[in-house]
């Protein structure tokens, strides 16, 4: 039974690259596939005949079951049926999509909107979809035709709709202060008007007598839908509120904002209940399981929020590579759906105990990798303060450099290969011995972030370039600072010339004044084989590997038949191939 659910999980996590490219179901699916599995353990011995080394992955299967792609934009909403089969996601694209729950098959997307798509929401008897744009229109949408009517009204872009729970009345946001309240025939039936500021959210109570909505004025506000009127003003968020959600019993209003927090408030008393705070970004949206135990939650920090309602411990399920914007249960509530600006849909099981496993490397996302000289050692550098190095042979790492303050925003080795220099956002450049791991020597004079740091081709000199909008040059040896160039703005890259004389910059050249100089012997770099374009690895011009979103990275590097990617999550891919 475990090798039937293994090949399920396989099938399903797998299935847009198998449909996009057959055999990469004998490559990448099976590369990336945990290393544990039953299938990873019965079919991985034939990788070996293509890969010297390979990236390190996941023991067993996480919470996240499938990934949907199509989308050519951010993802901003998702919304389940009331049957739970399908799933509805709006994109930056201009569409809306509809996807098969438990297939994750796509099935013909909806067209007509003339700008992104900012909210989906499924009717009640699950035969339309309505959708909000950024060109102010509402749009409903046949589910089964994919025909439209098209609601006009608001004078900017819509930024949430929301059935009520009866079918008979959809309520709109938009950029204005303004809420609008519509019936399924198109009719206007009435504004609710009462924000000082424009409308991020609205959603309807269970028993529809209630709509909450939440705006940039930093309030939640309630109001009566039958007589038109505000009830309550919810006032605690110190930033924007950008998402609202009733309990199913109604007696509860959740709410996050901007203030990297998500609330819980008293319906009939406006009073808040609990603030539950553990972000690193702000919350970009929240909504209720229909059991009432959990609430899950978004954020830009890429990561989504199960939180028991009863005893605020929270489960985090991670895998996006950028903010998530939004999320929904299953009907059962045994399913969470996400989108995100990865351009993804991911589906989870909620149930799951199993926390979300990373392969070793930084804490932080990865900001640089780069070869020796010689190919056999990467260095690395992270938001996590670290510069790491790493045989690259075997993909293990070897030490980490601590010292920096802040960011690590460049790393470079010195042309003999036995020092690696690094910049950061602490203003200061830093040498390195790779075969202690000390710090040789702190050039410090910078009064910004050191955005380009650069040996001569003696490697006895460093240059580095700020965004205090200066170049300086250090004697390598000593520390001492030997000049200063202001520039007109900050330097991003710079090189030396062969003979060390001046430096090549993004803004142009810059004379040193020096006297040319012989290079260092150095080993000479291999013609580089391998190549990442976008989403697949190119081995002498040609797709060989596609790259799953969470490997494909911020930054890579590449040295022969070997390509190391730097992720998002701190990871650190190795790429060999035979």
């Amino acid at each position: 039974m475990s090798l039937l659910n293994d090949a399920s999980r396989f099938a399903l996590y797998n299935r847009y690259i198998i449909d996009l490219a057959p055999l990469q179901t004998y490559y990448s699916a099976l590369l990336f596939e945990p290393s544990l599995s039953n299938v990873r353990q019965i079919f991985g011995d034939g990788l070996h005949k293509y890969f010297k080394v390979m990236p390190q992955v996941p023991d067993r299967w996480g919470a996240e079951m499938q990934k949907l792609e199509g989308h050519n934009g951010a993802v901003n909403a998702v919304a389940f049926s009331p049957d739970g089969k399908t799933v509805a996601s709006g994109s930056d694209d201009k569409t809306i999509r509809l996807w098969d729950a438990a297939t994750g098959e796509m099935k013909p997307k909806l067209v007509g909107h003339d700008d992104m798509v900012t909210a989906v929401a499924f009717s009640p008897d699950g035969k339309t979809v309505a959708s909000g744009s950024l060109d102010k229109t509402v749009g409903l949408w046949d589910a089964a035709t994919g025909q439209r009517r098209k609601l006009e009204g608001h004078e900017g872009a819509i930024t949430s709709v929301a059935f009520s729970p009866h079918g008979k009345m959809i309520a709109s946001a938009s950029c204005g202060n303004i809420i609008r309240l519509w019936d399924p025939a198109a009719e206007q039936k009435q504004e609710l008007k009462g924000h000082d500021d424009w409308i991020n959210a609205v959603t309807f109570s269970h028993d529809g007598r209630m709509l909450a909505s939440g705006s940039v004025d930093k309030t939640v506000r309630l109001w009566d839908v039958w007589a038109g009127k505000e009830r309550c003003k919810l006032r605690g968020h110190d930033d924007w509120v950008n998402t609202v959600a009733f309990s199913p019993d109604g007696k509860t209003v959740a709410s996050g904002a901007w203030d990297d927090s998500f609330r819980l408030w008293d319906a009939a008393t406006g009073k808040e209940r609990c603030k539950l705070e553990g972000y690193g970004g702000e919350v970009t949206s929240v909504t209720f399981s229909p059991d009432g135990k959990t609430v899950a939650s978004g954020s830009v920090d890429n990561t989504i929020g199960l939180w028991d309602v009863a005893t605020g411990e929270r489960r985090k399920l991670e895998g996006h590579q950028e903010a998530v914007t939004s999320v929904a249960f299953s009907p059962d509530s045994k399913m969470v759906a996400s989108g995100s600006n990865d351009e993804t849909v991911r589906l989870w099981n909620a149930a799951t105990g199993v926390k979300s496993q990373r392969p070793g490397g930084h804490d932080e996302e990865v900001t640089v990798v780069t070869f020796s000289p010689d190919g056999n050692t990467v260095a690395s550098g992270s938001y996590d303060e670290t510069i790491k190095l790493w045989d690259a042979g075997t993909g293990k790492e070897r030490q980490t450099l601590k010292g920096h303050d802040g960011w690590v925003t460049v790393v470079i080795f010195s042309p003999d290969g036995s020092i690696v220099a690094s910049g950061s956002g602490d203003t200061t450049v830093r040498l390195w011995d790779i075969a202690t791991g000390e710090e040789r020597q702190k050039f410090e004079g910078h009064d910004g972030e050191v955005t380009s740091v650069t040996f001569s081709p003696d490697g006895t000199m460093v240059a580095s370039g700020s965004d205090d909008k200066t170049v300086r040059l250090w004697d390598a040896a000593t520390g001492e600072e030997r000049q200063k160039h202001k520039t007109s703005t900050a330097v991003s890259r710079i090189v030396f010339s062969n003979d060390g004389s001046n430096l090549a910059t993004n803004i142009g050249q810059l004379d040193l004044g020096l006297a040319s100089v012989t290079h260092q012997a150095s080993v000479t770099k291999l013609q580089t084989t391998t190549m990442l374009d976008s989403s697949w690895i190119k081995v002498l011009g040609a797709d060989f590997l596609w790259l799953p979103h969470e490997y494909r990275g911020v930054t890579h590097d590449a040295f022969g038949s070997c390509l190391v990617v730097g992720q998002a999550s701190g990871a650190v891919s190795f790429f060999s191939f035979k």
